[in-house]
């Protein structure tokens, strides 16, 4: 019986590779060129790569190009805003700034402040002036107005690892890339995903950057790729700090419950700077309405 078996399984295989006079396999030679090597890695050494980051950048002083996207398949909608240039200035613990331009014109599109307490949005165009709390949950029907200076903070300067978290560690395959993936863990009586931080085995640098709130709801999902090294006033090193020598040029911040993504482009960079606090400072342009969005009410106007 086993040498039946033996022999039709021979006899199958043999008329797979014949196919009656035609083969059914092709083999592709890639170029020696465009062979992908996946580099190996420790749990503690991604670790200390990706600690090394977070505690390198203190502040961030860029100018970016950037294209916001509204809405999503699953909301109906998808709308496509013009790109604009921007002006961006992140600083530790929780101060962010950023000013966008219309393209040639040079006019000021938005401007937008946050620190660790609330956020303010000046929209020229509009004549208003939004105030908010870091804090506040409810999103807009509009996705647009779901854009917080905060969420391009968190993308930028990184949370670092503590020693006492849980960290789980993986591989992760598809037919793009070979990655590594840390998995960090939020304690308490109930443990749940707090971040995972995928790094590509290309280059071990950090592809992927996702956060999650409570009941696993993905807060934030961040995409890094074109990481180049950093050269002359970029290279400071924060004091205290380990060295930083590489930073992504592109970024994708996609927000899925507040409904939009932003498609963002460095274009000059210097990091580590002292940047004066005033900087950060957005008051109320004269003449603009004043409108305190909060939890209850979609506007409310004092």
């Amino acid at each position: 019986m086993r040498r039946g078996l033996a022999c039709m399984a021979g006899l199958t295989v043999a008329a797979i590779s014949c196919g009656c006079g035609s083969s059914v396999k092709t083999t592709h030679n890639v170029p020696a060129t465009q062979i992908v090597v996946a580099k190996e890695a420790t749990r503690e050494e991604l670790l200390e790569k990706y600690n090394a980051m977070a505690k390198g950048v203190k502040s961030v002083n860029a100018t970016v190009e950037l294209k916001p996207t509204a809405g999503s398949k699953y909301s109906g909608v998808i709308e496509e805003y013009h790109e604009v240039k921007a002006f961006l200035l992140a600083e530790r613990p929780a101060y962010i700034r950023m000013i966008g331009q219309a393209p040639v014109i040079g006019k000021t599109v938005f401007d937008m402040a946050s620190d660790a307490e609330s956020f303010r949005v000046s929209i020229p165009s509009k004549n208003k002036f939004l105030v908010g709390a870091i804090a506040l949950e409810r999103t807009s029907s509009k996705p647009i107005e779901n854009l917080r200076p905060q969420h391009l903070l968190d993308a930028l300067l990184w949370s670092e690892i503590r020693k006492e978290e849980d960290v789980l560690f993986e591989e992760f395959n598809d037919e793009k890339a070979r990655y590594y993936v840390l998995t960090v863990l939020r304690g308490g009586y109930r443990r749940e995903i707090l971040r995972k931080i995928w790094f590509n085995r290309t280059d071990l640098e950090i592809a992927r950057l996702e956060e999650f709130g409570p009941k696993g709801a993905l807060l934030s999902d961040v995409r890094y790729s074109d990481w180049e090294p950093l050269i002359g006033d970029q290279k400071q090193t924060a004091e205290g700090a380990p060295a930083v020598t590489a930073f992504p040029r592109t970024m994708q911040i996609e927000r899925p419950h507040d409904d939009y993504r932003l498609d963002l482009q460095v274009t000059k960079l210097t990091l580590n700077e002292d940047i004066p606090a005033e900087r950060f400072k957005l008051e109320q342009p004269r003449g603009s309405e004043l409108v305190q969005v909060g939890e209850d009410a979609a506007e409310k106007k004092p």
